[in-house]
């Protein structure tokens, strides 16, 4: 056989039951479609007569050593041959049938084409309850948010691309949670992303299925989290940290009412702590987004942090840090010649131990500031490059 065209790559855990059913219906798919294909099966371990079944049914068998549904898959892609693969599960829910739906699809320009199952049909059975109605509708809005990829339904197990698109996502997740990273990474990468209906079949397979509603669901949504630094830091840091400053210099004046409630020298304790822990979570925002930068993880998110990485500098963090240490150092040292000449006896809520919560405020964020600003230049030592000074070696 020349070349194939295209490559149906599907992951194989113990699906003695199932599979020739899916290689057969993935040839016939092949061949409806009047192209020349392959169909590579990615063992993750079969214990059963998986492998034996599948070379007898023409397929081309490849071992994953590394469990892990992601972990089959991406070993699958590596060792297709096609210029466009497409991926399936195997279980017989997905109908290989529908090969020539998505190739058609795939000339219109696309990389990648998702099938949907929410706008398509899905037989009586097939999928939970809670799958349909809540986990993959909440979790495909959540990723159409933070990441706008205009796709209904981000977690289909039946979907194509190019060889060439699977390269430039640079897949590295290991479990369920690769079918979100190859949306989510396809919509960073800028790729043309097209989705047809489809119709969900009943699993034929007579066992438990290999997913878990909560633990995979938790990891889709864990991973989508990490890979959005300004939905998980820097809304929550800038949200707490601005409230945290109102309440300060609202509250230095004297207290305040608001009704029965006062607010008064309590409150900017709280306040203090709210700045505090905004400031240290907009910080570790930093350094997760120089991270992804510096690995390529999100290419198009992160060209505005890229530019700035290369405005500002190590010095720059420390000059400002060290300006807020500063004030908030001569804030409280007057403070303290205050109460000392006052004998050191017990404080009352003055002007200034109002001034003191704000000074130490500062002082402490200026801390911070500067010993940030010097991880933040480390991230990049590793590979040669100071953050603030790196260009990607791709551009």
């Amino acid at each position: 056989m020349s070349k194939p065209e295209v490559s149906v790559v599907i992951p194989c855990l113990n699906e003695g039951k199932t599979l020739v059913g899916c290689i057969e219906a993935a040839f016939r798919g092949i061949k409806a479609a009047g192209i020349e294909g392959e169909v590579v099966i990615s063992d993750n371990g079969s214990t059963d007569r998986s492998v034996e079944l599948a070379e007898a049914a023409g397929a081309r068998v490849v071992h994953c050593e590394h469990r892990g549904y992601g972990n089959a898959l991406r070993a699958g892609f590596a060792a297709a041959e096609g210029e466009w693969i497409i991926m399936g599960d195997a279980d017989q829910s997905y109908d290989f049938g529908e090969l020539p739906r998505f190739r058609d699809k795939l000339k219109e320009d696309y990389d990648l084409v998702m099938g949907s199952r929410l706008t398509g049909d899905i037989e009586d059975g097939a999928m939970p309850f809670l799958h349909k109605y809540l986990g993959n509708p909440v979790l495909s809005a959540i990723l159409r948010i933070m990441f706008h990829v205009r796709v209904s339904d981000a977690h289909c197990g039946l979907r194509c691309f190019t060889k060439d698109a699977i390269q430039r996502m640079d897949l590295r997740t290991g479990g369920m949670e690769l079918a979100s990273e190859i949306a989510m990474k396809a919509g960073m990468a800028g790729l043309n992303i097209g989705e047809i209906p489809i119709t969900l079949h009943k699993d034929a397979r007579d066992r438990r299925p290999h997913l878990r509603t909560f633990r995979d669901g938790w990891r889709h949504l864990r991973y989508m989290l990490m890979m959005a630094p300004n939905w998980l830091f820097f809304v929550p840091g800038g949200l707490l940290g601005g409230v945290g400053a109102v309440l300060l210099f609202a509250l230095l004046p004297g207290p305040m009412h608001l009704g029965r409630v006062v607010l008064d020298v309590h409150t900017m304790l709280l306040a203090m702590a709210l700045v505090v822990l905004g400031t240290y979570i907009l910080l570790v925002g930093c350094f997760v987004k120089a991270f992804t930068y510096t690995e390529g993880l999100a290419q198009r998110s992160s060209v505005g942090f890229s530019r700035l990485l290369r405005r500002v500098k190590l010095e720059h963090g420390l000059v400002l840090g060290g300006l807020l240490l500063l004030i908030g150092l001569a804030g409280d040292a007057a403070f303290l010649v205050n109460w000392m000449r006052q004998g050191m006896g017990p404080l009352d809520v003055s002007l200034h131990m109002r001034l003191a919560i704000v000074f130490t405020t500062v002082l402490v964020v200026g801390v911070q500031i500067c010993f940030a600003s010097f991880f933040l230049s480390m991230l990049g030592i590793s590979r040669g490059d100071y953050v603030g000074e790196y260009t990607r070696r791709d551009n």
